[in-house]
């Protein structure tokens, strides 16, 4: 008996105590949050080929889709492979477009800021670019890590003049990001079948679901949300 509680703590502490926000999406119907008009999708080759026709018309809560953040590269030396085509297609189909890099602890923040910049052209009218970070090492200090995250923020805003975005989920955030200098940064929310957001700070987009279904998209979508009119997202762009 100990033995099979063992194996349970350990799958849950390795498995789904890190990623618990996205385990959440394995059970029932999507929950879309009440009073917000802008939403939104996050994209990467996980969707496989797009119609984009089909997508263009496509409705959340009677809302059209105002904005797609794509993925684009992760460590410093992946490149999402959809995300060229992805990224063209947002643009030509008349979308608020960004774009994300996904944190990994086995490269510096500033080689992964050096990669980011060199496969990734924002333009003007592009939303901030997006660090999406989820994951702490286990051995290093939070000071330490707090600044690697910094380096990365600071590198790809002396590039664009805006404020990166911070992609994570609320506890990641609390745990680690929670210190007063990343309140500059606007937050990007992952926290899953809840009503709203428990996180009690500011925050400017929600990843609600990440079981939301699309037509012209084969297999299940993050929904998204801004917390403010689609006035107060354009000036958030690329000026």
């Amino acid at each position: 008996m100990l033995g099979v509680v063992f194996y349970v703590w350990l799958f849950y502490n390795l498995f789904v105590g890190p990623f618990s926000f996205r385990w959440k999406a394995l059970f029932g119907d999507p929950k879309y949050p009440k009073g917000y008009e802008i939403h939104g999708i996050d994209i990467s080759h996980h969707q496989r080929e797009i119609d984009w026709e089909q997508l263009q018309n496509a409705m959340i809560q009677k809302c059209p889709v105002r904005f797609i953040m794509i993925k684009a590269t992760e460590g410093s030396s992946f490149v999402d492979p959809r995300f060229k085509e992805n990224f063209s297609n947002a643009r030509k189909y008349g979308y608020m477009r960004g774009a994300y890099h996904f944190w990994s602890n086995k490269s510096s923040a500033r080689d992964q800021a050096a990669f980011f910049l060199k496969k990734v052209h924002l333009q003007k009218g592009d939303l901030p670019p997006v660090l999406d970070v989820e994951d702490k090492p286990s051995g290093m200090s939070e000071e330490d890590f707090q600044r690697e995250i910094l380096t990365w923020l600071h590198i790809v805003e002396d590039k664009y003049h805006v404020k990166p975005i911070i992609y994570t989920y609320y506890r990641f955030k609390v745990a680690h990001l929670g210190t007063p200098v990343f309140d500059d940064y606007p937050y990007w929310i992952a926290h899953y079948y809840v009503d709203k957001v428990e996180y009690k700070g500011q925050w400017k987009f929600w990843q609600h679901t990440d079981a939301g279904r699309l037509p012209g998209i084969n297999r299940p979508v993050d929904f998204d949300v801004y917390n403010g009119s689609f006035y107060d997202l354009r000036q958030l762009c690329i000026p």
